[in-house]
């Protein structure tokens, strides 16, 4: 079939993205899904810093791509116990269920779902994506940047028809991804405190994850005072710069902007006994320096959290919940909707910093 989608086919070039303009709206051919497999009509797609850092080179990923990996749709062709009909959150890990990996319960991403992401391919290695004849690539099993995808049934998770598409799209990501590192790594008591270190989509995520404790106090760091104030206006107990947290301690601190920088002032805002959980994706050749007597001496823990360490299937049905008790208003992570051709500026304003998420919505 023919759907239009947004390629990547060069890496690294130039800011503005509005005028170099790295993605390409293009019509592509889609091959009908093989076994194991959906077909879903994309209805919206959030862009996450994950898609910028294919795109400016911080991530390198095998080109042409159609990027794309927080998204959610209706299923148009279905696969054993996925009908059509039914709304589905993408994930952009699958999870085959049976390697090591796997069995350490989201501590671990998943091995051959890792390697076909590094390929851009689909969990069986096949590419159902091109373009003139030639293949396109899949990024992370999802490529949601476009009005249809195909995808393995390991990369979707169903939820109730009363989950908004935009609802259900942010789970995907940003959701899974920040509020996952606080439900299953950071695991906040009453009366501890959570900062979370940079206040993109993902960090406000973790935000309002922590929220959603009971007395729980919840600190946003970051440099830019319009994020600042979006998490004020969220409901976070306290705002500041990271030179105006310098005397902050805090029990479990999350550090979510994929710098050195932040990862550094993640690890000096932690408490004695305390847990600092880095989901950010830096570049590959990024180093911080870090004191391992502070470590060692204060009993301070330094965690990598991927994904969340989630497993979708189980902590997207508890994210719903959360969200229909009113206690993780996921629609307020939305800061604009854009129009499928608007990406290569919707790019720039990621870039800028200036944007939480922004959602592509699918007519």
């Amino acid at each position: 079939m023919k759907i239009r989608g947004a390629v990547l086919d060069t890496i690294g070039l130039p800011r503005p993205y509005a005028s170099s303009a790295p993605l390409t709206v293009t019509e592509l051919d889609l091959a009908e899904p093989g076994p194991g497999e959906l077909l879903v009509r994309i209805e919206a797609a959030g862009l996450c810093h994950s898609d910028l850092s294919v795109v400016d080179g911080n991530r390198v990923r095998p080109v042409p791509m159609l990027l794309g990996h927080e998204a959610a749709g209706i299923v148009e062709i279905g696969s054993g116990d996925i009908e059509p009909g039914q709304r589905v959150v993408m994930t952009f890990l699958p999870r085959c269920g049976d390697c090591a990996a796997c069995a350490t319960d989201g501590l671990t991403p998943c091995l051959p779902g890792s390697a076909t992401n590094g390929a851009g391919t689909l969990m069986n290695g096949d590419v159902r994506l091109s373009r003139d004849g030639e293949p396109v690539l899949h990024h992370l099993g999802v490529s949601g940047f476009a009005t249809h995808a195909v995808v393995d049934r390991r990369s979707v998770v169903p939820v109730p028809a009363d989950v908004s598409a935009v609802v259900a799209s942010l789970l995907g990501c940003a959701v899974l991804t920040g509020g996952g590192a606080v439900l299953n790594v950071g695991r906040p008591l009453p009366g501890q405190t959570v900062a979370v270190v940079g206040l993109g989509g993902v960090g406000m995520a973790a935000a309002l994850t922590a929220l959603a404790y009971d007395d729980v106090r919840v600190v946003g760091v970051d440099r830019l005072g319009d994020k600042l104030t979006w998490a004020s206006d969220l409901g976070v107990h306290e705002t500041r710069t990271p030179e105006e947290a310098v005397d902050l301690k805090a029990d479990v601190v999350i550090e979510a902007a994929g710098h050195p920088a932040a990862l550094e002032t993640a690890i000096g805002l932690t408490a004695p006994g305390g847990r600092t959980i880095t989901v950010g994706l830096p570049h590959p050749d990024a180093r911080i320096q870090v004191s391992p007597l502070g470590l060692v001496a204060e009993g301070r823990s330094l965690i990598g959290s991927y994904l969340g360490s989630a497993v979708p299937s189980r902590d997207i049905p508890r994210f719903v919940e959360l969200w229909r008790s009113g206690r993780l208003p996921v629609e307020s992570l939305v800061s604009s909707t854009i129009r499928l051709d608007e990406i290569n500026a919707g790019m720039d304003e990621l870039a800028d910093g200036h944007a939480v998420r922004q959602i592509i919505e699918f007519g």
